[in-house]
């Protein structure tokens, strides 16, 4: 026997790296889709006008809103796909078990977090350089979400956090489905079913309307950021103990 004592941490870093360098696929989607939001938002989020007999005046809005919007789904269908049974196969190279797999795959959610915040709020720039050079129409006043480096900072943090939290959705749906593939049409439908009881019946006071708004339309810091660990523990817990369910290999 070998007298080599393995721990934990060793494991999980060894399973977090290996997963950085087999999961490159995960980054090229992330420029793909970010793109692709950003050739969306040259449309702008929003637009103002006013005419008279000889003039007619237009004003346009535009911001990283929708590249945002789309990194959080991008985080919500990548932990999906890391729950699936061919990326779970990928840590039996190693010395592992439930927890391990489980810890270096938040190690990784959490980095593909942080790199889709930031890609997210720096993707500002490419819409407001486009719009200069390309577009045929007068620049008046360019108000960025990142006038200030703390601005900066303030709009990377945020966002990590936003696209984290549906990280952690995606990753507690994704376990769902792999203990019973019943759940890949019930849990869409039952979210649709929401979506329309909501709105019909409930309004603005519907379930899925009072999550969206308590997340982001929190203004404290703080109380976002309390928000977001406590909904994103839940869902990762949750994820974790079900994990332990599971056949060793399928």
């Amino acid at each position: 026997m070998s007298l080599k004592k393995i721990r934990m941490i060793d494991i999980v870093k060894k399973q977090y790296v290996y997963k950085l360098r087999a999961y490159t696929q995960v980054f090229i989607s992330l420029i793909f889709i970010q793109l692709l939001a950003i050739l969306f938002s040259l449309n702008g989020v929003g637009m103002m006008g006013s005419s008279s007999t000889n003039l007619k005046i237009e004003v346009h809005y535009y911001s990283a809103d929708l590249v945002v919007g789309f990194t959080m789904l991008w985080g919500f269908i990548t932990a999906i796909l890391i729950t699936t049974k061919a990326h779970r196969n990928i840590d039996f190279p190693f010395v592992t078990n439930r927890l391990s797999s489980n810890l270096s795959n938040l190690l990784f959610l959490l980095t593909v977090s942080f790199a889709g915040g930031m890609t997210a709020v720096m993707s500002i720039f490419p819409i407001k350089l486009i719009m200069y050079y390309l577009m045929d129409s007068v620049l008046v006043k360019s108000v960025s979400i990142v006038g200030s480096p703390f601005e900066f900072l303030l709009g990377i943090f945020t966002t990590t956090f936003y696209v984290f939290l549906f990280c952690a959705i995606g990753y507690f749906v994704g376990t769902l489905v792999q203990i019973n593939k019943v759940f890949a049409g019930l849990l869409p439908g039952l979210f649709l079913g929401s979506l329309y009881f909501d709105g019909v019946v409930r309004g603005k006071d519907g379930v899925v309307a009072y999550f969206f708004q308590l997340i982001f339309s929190e203004p404290s810091l703080p109380l976002f950021m309390i928000k977001v660990i406590i909904i994103a523990g839940l869902f990762l817990i949750g994820s974790f103990t079900l994990s332990n369910r599971m056949e060793v290999r399928q």
